[in-house]
């Protein structure tokens, strides 16, 4: 498998941190220096892993913005 060029242009918020220190980010992130993109996933500590995740524009990002904002929660 390929490697996988990545770099955290800006990290918006952390959700949640297990409790072996991996945290739930959104980040904005450049992915095979392609243009960046909003990004939810876990991250191990420093970065070194991933887990799968998510990528979304700042269209879909305002899009679940406001799915969420219209939630009873």
């Amino acid at each position: 498998m390929a490697d996988i060029k990545y770099e955290i242009i800006e990290n918006v918020g952390t959700i949640s941190e297990s409790s072996k220190g991996w945290t739930k980010e959104l980040n904005l992130i450049s992915w095979n220096d392609r243009e960046a993109k909003y990004d939810l996933r876990d991250w191990a500590p420093e970065h070194e892993k991933m887990a799968k995740g998510i990528t979304l524009t700042k269209e879909e990002l305002k899009a679940l913005r406001d799915i969420l904002n219209d939630m009873d929660l």
